[in-house]
């Protein structure tokens, strides 16, 4: 396995225009905030694989790895264990334009910790769920509903429109 890697000296390579290298590289991973909740890689460093190809002036670049992230399960709050698989680009032309300047890439210096960061942040589902059929909380009473019996149920409060009715006396 590769030694941690947090950035990279791409000049180092020594790449011409329209040469390529693939690296299979370890990169540090930090725990994630989102939604409100903390979620923790389940490794510290994970191996990743940078493929690096020189374009003239610039780079195109793409990182690939797999995470396993813990934390709360978005419905019932019980732990929620997932793997979530990045796969990001970036391109960097000097010269091309905002579109074309990657915010990863100084010079041939590039911050893979911060790259790996983002690509997990963004490749993680809408909602982070214990299992796909997750039935969530009981609104009225808190409890998991994935644990409670099949016929979970409350009372329905009276509606309050009709509230003035029950105070009629019929006789």
């Amino acid at each position: 396995m590769a030694r941690r890697t947090d950035t990279f000296e791409l000049g180092r390579l020594g790449l011409g225009a329209g040469e390529a290298r693939s690296l299979d590289l370890d990169v540090g991973l930090e725990p994630l905030e989102f939604a409100g909740e903390r979620y923790e890689p389940q490794e510290g460093v994970v191996p990743a694989n940078l493929d690096v190809a020189r374009t003239g002036g610039g780079y195109s670049l793409r990182l690939r790895f797999a995470a396993r992230l813990a934390g709360p399960c978005a419905r019932c709050l019980t732990d929620a264990n997932l793997v979530v698989e990045a796969d990001a680009r970036e391109v960097d032309q000097p010269g091309g334009g905002e579109d074309l300047e990657s915010p990863y890439l100084a010079g041939d210096e590039l911050d893979l910790r911060g790259w790996a960061r983002d690509a997990l942040a963004l490749s993680l589902p809408a909602r982070i769920l214990c299992r796909d059929d997750c039935r969530g909380l009981c609104p009225e009473c808190g409890v998991d509903l994935n644990e409670a019996d099949a016929g979970h149920a409350h009372e329905m409060p009276p509606d309050p429109r009709w509230a003035r009715l029950s105070d009629l006396k019929l006789e």
